[in-house]
């Protein structure tokens, strides 16, 4: 048998796996027009406004507003739909914290519902029980670049008259039954970050059909300026400025026409992966949602057969870069703001303030499916930059990795 890495043997990958290319000379040629305009404010400029109608289009909505990141995106939706104080948003468990703090910035409460062991997305079951009256929307959060069971979602949502956010931060570009994820439910929010499927860098992206949800929208990104010309401003609630720059709207109007087939070169590759690494005892290739495309923003190795943080570490020895357990326990565990209630000041709001009326506790053992998915999790990513080869190499180290562990 062939010695681990980490124990001292040869690594299976000594070379660098592609490097990622987002960006070419149309995002290089629109960037310099952009600065060599000398105007990179979105109220009097063209590339913002652009992209806001062509992104639009792509997905088919009526309507997008830009902002300055992915979490901005998701707190405009939150803000969209306005909640009260103590209010109460479903969300998951597995997610980055920009998925919550919108929900604690608009003084509502995050409810953690579990997931499915298999795909890592929201358990429907699970967050049809934590529907109270307090609830206000549901925030799905398509983890990994696969869909939730986004049809049993809207069925829970539409008993219960319960308006969808999708959370599709690390699912651009990606198919649920034949419609792109964000277009579901009633409001779908992309990030732009570097990593995702189309980067600026940072930036965000909010879209919906919904007329009313719209005329609030447009203001929230904008601390609620409704600018109407000449005589005494007009400020209609408050917001925050998330407002898009200009030149981050010129890098992204080119990845429009680029994104799809970045979606479908990395669903190609993690197909293939998962191919190769059906046989490996101990480990499980990425589920996918019936009726899903998997974009994978990032693949989910699962490995009940061992210690997924043991398991992890000796793959990177090998060369293959992953993240152990992704965030390593579930959010409400590693955000202090919901752990031990560290938000305003030291007032703990609005947790234990008389706006609700029940005590939230979050820990470990708060959602147990989670708990259990976590400790057998390696997530890896790779790009569509890719080739067959080293997709080989990838389930090569596994395969290695794992008889090696075994």
């Amino acid at each position: 048998m062939t010695e681990l890495a980490i124990d001292g043997g040869e690594a299976y990958r000594s070379e660098p796996f592609p490097r990622r290319v987002i960006y070419g000379d149309e995002e290089v040629q629109m960037a310099e027009a952009a600065i060599r305009s000398q105007d990179l404010f979105q109220w009097s400029g063209n590339y913002v406004r652009d992209f806001e109608a062509k992104i639009a289009d792509f997905y088919g909505v009526r309507h997008a507003a830009t902002s300055t990141s992915g979490t901005a995106a998701i707190h405009v939706a939150v803000g969209t739909i306005d909640p009260s104080p103590g209010d109460e948003i479903i969300t998951a468990p597995i997610t980055d914290l920009g998925s919550v703090t919108p929900i604690l910035q608009q003084t509502a409460v995050p409810v953690f519902a579990d997931i499915d062991p298999a795909t890592f997305t929201m358990d429907p079951e699970d967050i049809e029980r934590k529907i109270t009256d307090r609830t206000k929307a549901i925030m799905v959060v398509h983890l990994f670049g696969n869909a939730c069971d986004m049809d049993a979602v809207m069925d829970i949502a539409s008993r219960h008259s319960l308006p969808v956010i999708e959370d599709c931060s690390q699912a651009h570009a990606t198919k649920y039954k034949g419609r792109y994820l964000g277009t579901i439910g009633d409001i779908g929010c992309f990030s732009l970050q570097g990593s995702k499927h189309m980067a600026t860098g940072d930036g965000g992206v909010t879209i919906t059909s919904n007329d009313t949800y719209w005329e609030r929208m447009q203001f929230f990104v904008d601390k609620g300026f409704q600018r109407k010309g000449w005589g005494p401003r007009a400020y209609l609630f408050l917001a925050p400025n998330y407002r898009m720059n200009e030149l981050t709207a010129a890098v992204a109007i080119p990845q429009i026409d680029k994104v799809r087939a970045v979606v479908e070169r990395r669903s190609a590759l993690g197909t293939r992966l998962s191919s190769l690494i059906e046989e490996i005892d101990g480990v499980e290739a990425a589920a996918v949602t019936p009726g899903s495309e998997h974009s994978y923003w990032t693949y989910p190795l699962r490995t009940p057969g061992f210690d997924g943080v043991e398991f992890g570490e000796a793959l990177n020895a090998e060369g293959v870069s992953c993240s152990p357990g992704y965030i390593g326990k579930p959010i409400y565990v590693c955000a202090e703001a919901l752990a031990i209630g560290k938000t305003f000041g030291d007032s703990t709001f609005p947790f234990g303030s008389p706006y609700t009326d029940r005590e939230l506790e979050y820990g470990e053992g708060l959602c147990p499916v989670t708990d259990k998915a976590l400790e057998s999790l390696a997530t890896f990513t790779f790009n569509e930059n890719y080739g067959d080869d080293d997709i080989a190499d990838v389930a090569g180290a596994i395969r290695k990795v794992a008889s090696g562990l075994r």
